[in-house]
């Protein structure tokens, strides 16, 4: 069954720092945490939640995709999967764009 993208869409508890992320307010969902950049792997693609992992992801760099704009490349501390996410930049809590610039660009 297809999941929607508004009930996706819900605050959680970071992974990596527990500060309570809200759910996003720009029209996008959020997949990581604004405070730390960590993320959480569950997803084989962009999406479909239907990873088994479930392990954290660390930020590891900046890309720049055309359409999408600078996206955060996270890395699975379990499996090494490899996944861009797109940026928060407006709403309620969008990311600590300190630390989005300290990362390095691949």
């Amino acid at each position: 069954m297809a999941r929607s993208r508004r009930a996706e869409n819900t605050g959680f508890t970071c992974v990596h720092c527990s500060g309570a992320v809200p759910a996003n307010t720009d029209g996008h969902y959020r997949n990581h945490c604004p405070f730390c950049l960590w993320s959480l792997h569950v997803d084989d693609l962009p999406g479909d939640r239907a990873s088994g992992c479930r392990q954290p992801m660390e930020p590891i760099g900046l890309v720049e995709k055309s359409g999408k704009g600078w996206q955060v490349v996270h890395r699975c501390t379990a499996c090494g999967h490899r996944q861009p996410n797109r940026l928060v930049r407006d709403g309620d809590a969008p990311d600590d764009l300190d630390l989005v610039l300290s990362l390095p660009w691949l």
